[in-house]
């Protein structure tokens, strides 16, 4: 992997009878497949209520990831601001980096993560933050985490210091993740990395790119603009057998496309038997089109592509290969399939 740093990006796909505790198992075991093969980071996803996606809360993998890894940095893609207190978010990966010391990745995004009832119930349990406050909670974040805390000011005059953990000697790296121009414009004013999430929506990936090293405004951190892409990817010995793992997930992307009760993710088995139809097929299609699937080789070889393409130094797969019935329900075989192959071809 001398020319392209590859990285993991993983939901904790649920598929037809699994348990979350065997999904769980399933993608902690890959974590420690990633670091053996020198993947560079290993990022898990905030959703909430999804039946067929068991990574909920970031920091409590990312905590049990870190006592089976060794070298692989760690973090969020993302944790979800709008859902949680800055300093309950501060206080949470401050405790991480000093697990890990110089391993861990705070990715934050300002999208909900669910549905407005999901929100509701985050929000009503305490959480008062919102998108408007976005920037300023990113920036109390990144105060919060370092030695030196933040500052409250009274309007009295007096001040009250606030750190997240009392003697940090390590802080988490910041990155900024998005799918908009807002992400790539607030990332590039405050001198942060920035992540477009291209694996969920590959539309105005160029503009977002050009707005963020155009824009970017040098840091003490981070002098140069800093960023990498996402892609889904499924790499199998043969291309009839990455198409077959693919389909799951894809027809997992058209139920959320055409809002569709969900599901949990069907096996390859459950995908091929299922009936279509033309609004389904038209999702699948153009989902496929922009998704990486093929042998070690050929995924290889679009993921150099695609690196070269957009001038970044790194990709982070998000591998999406569904299982097929036979498949240990605590292992993600094809999932390791496709890490191994790619890395191995690359």
């Amino acid at each position: 992997m001398n020319d392209v740093a590859l990285s993991v990006l993983d939901l904790v796909p649920v598929r037809t009878g699994q348990t979350s505790a065997e999904a769980i198992r399933a993608s902690l075991s890959l974590a420690e497949i990633a670091d053996r093969l020198g993947y560079r980071r290993y990022w898990f996803a905030e959703h909430h209520n999804m039946p067929a996606v068991a990574s909920t809360t970031p920091p409590v993998l990312i905590a049990a990831a870190a006592t089976r890894t060794s070298s692989i940095r760690l973090g969020s893609g993302g944790v979800m601001l709008p859902n949680h207190a800055p300093l309950i978010v501060a206080e949470q990966f401050a405790a991480l980096a000093a697990i890990a010391p110089g391993r861990i990745d705070l990715g934050l995004g300002r999208a909900p993560g669910s549905d407005p009832v999901i929100t509701q119930l985050l929000r009503g349990s305490g959480v008062t933050s919102d998108v408007e406050q976005f920037p300023r909670h990113v920036q109390d974040i990144a105060a919060l985490v370092s030695n030196e805390g933040a500052t409250v000011r009274f309007t009295s005059g007096g001040e009250y210091t606030v750190r997240a953990t009392p003697a940090a000697t390590d802080a988490p790296e910041v990155w900024l993740l998005g799918s908009s121009d807002y992400s790539a414009q607030l990332a590039a004013s405050h001198g942060l990395p920035y992540v477009f999430a291209n694996h969920f929506s590959g539309e105005g990936l160029e503009r977002a790119l050009d707005l963020y090293r155009t824009n970017y405004q040098p840091s003490e951190e981070h002098p140069t603009p800093r960023t990498f892409l996402t892609v889904n990817a499924v790499a199998s010995p043969s291309v009839e057998e990455a198409e077959a793992r693919a389909l799951p997930q894809l027809r997992m992307m058209s139920r959320l496309r055409l809002n569709k009760p969900l599901i949990a993710l069907e096996t390859v088995e459950e995908a091929l038997a299922a009936e279509s139809d033309a609004a389904t097929d038209q999702v699948v299609q153009a989902a496929r089109s922009r998704w990486f699937v093929g042998t070690g080789e050929s995924v290889a070889a679009e993921v150099r592509e695609f690196a070269s393409r957009w001038g970044v130094d790194e990709v982070m797969l998000s591998p999406v290969a569904g299982a097929h019935e036979s498949d240990p329900a605590d292992s993600a075989t094809g999932r390791a399939q496709t890490l191994e192959l790619v890395a191995a071809a690359l």
